[in-house]
């Protein structure tokens, strides 16, 4: 996934537009306001839910670009769908009337018979998710047409918010491990070389928000875009993410670490759009949210008095995402029995 935020304000060819030449006129002080804004609120609607929903989870070229493109195209419009359905149906089920005709079903793969027959899928579903994912396949379908940057948005939203959600970390050790070999790695790769920003301008893929610039003056068929790597958004989420089951774990009734995370991940992005803005050239997002990801939660730990806490806790093997290992004061960490309710 790309993780470099880029501003194509300050070149036309680099901006994903076109490349005989030609400059375009520069965009209004409203219109980039516009565009990083709602790059920034796009960025933390996913690492919001994700995080909540988190809570409850159960768990050189050979062809040519043109072809990667449409194999890369065919890829994302399958798995697009299938993220997009399985983002919107907690929201979808609130408007469904109460005596729609949902009936249960279910798909079924075995292999071998008698004792020794194992199950291969098991997934079952409704009339309901049948629905979202016949309204997902429109937006699918839309993508694969027109590749427009809302049905891009749309696909990449519930991408962000499913990497979010699915994706756990077991302690906070590993993520600020994770975290710190990405924010080098950002750093090289958006500095060092140019193959971030060209693989996010180049291949025509939900991996990346993107969000026209010059809006205001276009309307929906605006081509002047700024955007986002998905990696900004699900590597920042899912520590995020923890620190909220972390919260939970010290049922205190509060969420003070989340909530500090979640302020940091603002301020970083929101500084990695300023400078980006000054010097007029792509930057490594994780540069500066890894840094306020980590750091602000941290100094929250350290005036608590609760470093020793942060650093040991720990998430259980189990399918429940909250059954974990708690730190007790002066002993061993003990296993807590998690949330009695468990989502099937």
């Amino acid at each position: 996934m790309d993780s470099a935020l880029s501003d194509p304000h300050n070149d036309s060819a680099e901006a994903g537009g076109p490349t005989n030449g030609t400059t375009r006129p520069p965009s209004t002080p409203e219109g980039i306001a516009l565009a990083y804004g709602s790059l920034l609120l796009m960025a933390l609607l996913p690492i919001f839910f994700g995080a909540l929903r988190s809570v409850r989870c159960a768990r050189g070229k050979i062809f040519s670009q043109e072809y990667i493109n449409l194999l890369l195209s065919m890829y994302f419009f399958v798995l697009g769908i299938l993220a997009l359905s399985h983002t919107i149906s907690p929201f979808m089920n609130k408007f469904f009337p109460a005596n729609f005709p949902n009936r249960q079903y279910q798909l079924l793969f075995t292999q071998g018979s008698g004792e020794s027959k194992e199950e291969i899928i098991n997934y079952e579903f409704d009339t309901k998710d049948l629905v979202c994912l016949g309204l997902s396949s429109i937006v699918g379908v839309w993508y694969l047409l027109r590749k427009h940057w809302i049905a891009n948005n749309l696909f990449g939203l519930a991408f962000s918010l499913n990497g979010v959600e699915l994706l756990h970390l077991n302690n906070v050790s590993t993520g600020c491990i994770l975290l710190g070999g990405l924010f080098i790695y950002d750093v090289f790769w958006v500095f060092g070389t140019n193959v971030m920003v060209t693989v996010a301008k180049s291949f025509e893929a939900p991996i990346k928000l993107v969000f026209p610039q010059d809006l205001l003056e276009k309307g929906l068929e605006a081509d002047n875009f700024a955007m986002l790597g998905l990696g900004d958004i699900v590597i920042p989420g899912i520590f995020i993410a923890l620190l909220l089951r972390f919260d939970i774990s010290l049922k205190k009734n509060t969420h003070t670490y989340f909530y500090t995370s979640f302020a940091a991940y603002i301020f970083g992005l929101g500084l990695t759009i300023f400078i980006m803005h000054i010097f007029k050239h792509a930057q490594p997002a994780l540069l500066y949210l890894v840094p306020a990801c980590i750091g602000f939660p941290v100094l929250v730990a350290l005036a608590k008095g609760e470093v020793t806490e942060m650093f040991s806790y720990e998430e259980s093997n189990s399918k429940d995402p909250v059954a974990v290992t708690e730190p007790k004061e002066g002993t061993e960490a003990s296993t807590s029995k998690g949330l009695e309710k468990k989502e099937k």
